[in-house]
């Protein structure tokens, strides 16, 4: 019989690759936000649903590149990699169903809802805030949206028993206040033709509506990292596992509790189970990207013909190099989100996602875009300050 080939889970060597992939994700994210504001600016490209279809699409790419990568870096087998996936997801569906594990084989049809929902569940909160972003102030939004970190955790708490800690806690509203004193104390920054643009933006528009469609999109973004965590990581997070009575994790090597029918499939079959570090987070991702490719096409016409969004193609070769390092960087950003999330959980993931605030905020000052103030630095020495606390606890 052929012997189930074992990929190396968090700890060790993948602990150090997660401290990389979160770098990668934190430069990816500055250079989204870089190159989407100078193609929207300095090239007067706006097209903000156009740009979010052809991003998101683009995280189809992210599954296929990894697992070339897994093959040309392992001895691993395409069959056996393909096949443990296989079972992977085959598990979290049936759990999904049935609240058990099952060993079948994975059908389409059982497969297409989970992932009609991930992707709306994931796109939504995206889609309110480009809806928000003419409604109200980026000041206002900016800060708003950032407060998923708290949600995050009070959702962690409610949906996967994590317990109430004083240092998590502290470190979340820590992080917090550290956003509101990055965007709010560095309001003097902003340039004579910035202050009128959001004084005439507060006197013309909606700011209330545009305030509440951030807030609910940062709920619904705090609500999605934790039900990643739940129903769609594979357990990696030994303490939230212990911790949590609600958290059901899939079959896999630390797990002793496996039946014998699973057990005689891992035994009996050439599989590589659990799947390599991050290659079951992409497989998501890249079904992610799928769905929006086959699906969130059909309100560009329905923009275009309601003058809402008129579409028009990148004039320049310009404009399509920045495109596409706004996809480029999208997809190393959110593929790398995933994979974090299951690693180290959406409360952790969540406030060092907040050092994206630190960087911009550096790459601002680099390229003149703002200027220095007290508020900035006290913020970023904030947001540093509880991400730091948040990664002593969890080690």
């Amino acid at each position: 019989m052929e012997r189930v080939h074992e990929s190396t889970p968090i700890p060790g060597t993948s602990r150090t690759a997660a401290f990389v992939l979160f770098i990668a994700v934190l430069i990816a994210f500055v250079a989204e936000t870089q190159t989407t504001q100078y193609l929207q600016t300095t090239l007067g490209y706006e097209q903000p649903y156009f740009i979010f279809f052809i991003v998101h699409s683009c995280f189809l790419l992210s599954f296929p590149i990894h697992l070339i990568y897994v093959l040309l870096k392992t001895k691993h087998g395409l069959r056996p990699l393909l096949t443990g996936l296989n079972f992977a997801l085959t598990a979290q569906v049936a759990a999904w169903n049935s609240g058990r594990s099952s060993t079948g084989t994975l059908s389409m049809p059982k497969l297409v809802v989970p992932i009609i929902c991930i992707t709306a569940f994931y796109s939504l909160p995206a889609l309110l805030w480009f809806i928000a972003i003419p409604l109200a102030s980026v000041t206002d939004i900016t800060a708003i949206w950032n407060a998923n970190a708290f949600f995050a955790y009070i959702f962690s708490v409610r949906l996967l028993g994590v317990k109430w800690g004083t240092i998590r806690l502290f470190a979340v509203i820590i992080a917090t206040l550290g956003v509101l004193t990055v965007v709010y104390g560095g309001k003097t920054a902003l340039e004579p033709h910035l202050q009128l643009a959001e004084a005439n933006l507060s006197s013309t528009s909606a700011p209330f509506v545009g305030d509440m469609l951030t807030l609910v999109a940062s709920v619904l973004y705090g609500l999605y990292q934790v039900l990643y965590k739940k129903y769609i990581a594979l357990p990696c997070d030994p303490e939230l596992t212990a911790e949590s009575g609600h958290y059901q994790p899939l079959p896999g090597r630390a797990n002793s509790t496996l039946d014998e029918e699973t057990a005689a499939i891992l035994r009996a079959d050439d599989i590589v189970y659990p799947p390599p570090f991050g290659l079951h987070s992409n497989l998501i991702t890249a079904t992610i990207g799928l769905c929006t490719l086959l699906v969130f096409w059909i309100p560009i016409p329905l923009l275009h013909y309601y003058q809402i969004e008129t579409f028009r193609l990148p004039p320049n070769g310009s404009t399509l190099l920045a495109i596409a390092g706004i996809a480029a960087s999208g997809v190393v950003f959110n593929a790398g989100l995933m994979i974090l999330l299951g690693i180290w959980g959406p409360i952790v993931t969540s406030v060092g996602n907040l050092l994206t605030i630190v960087l911009t905020l550096i790459s601002d000052l680099i390229f003149g875009t703002v200027a220095l103030t007290y508020g900035g630095l006290l913020g970023a020495g904030m947001i540093i300050c509880a991400f730091g606390i948040l990664v002593y606890d969890m080690f």
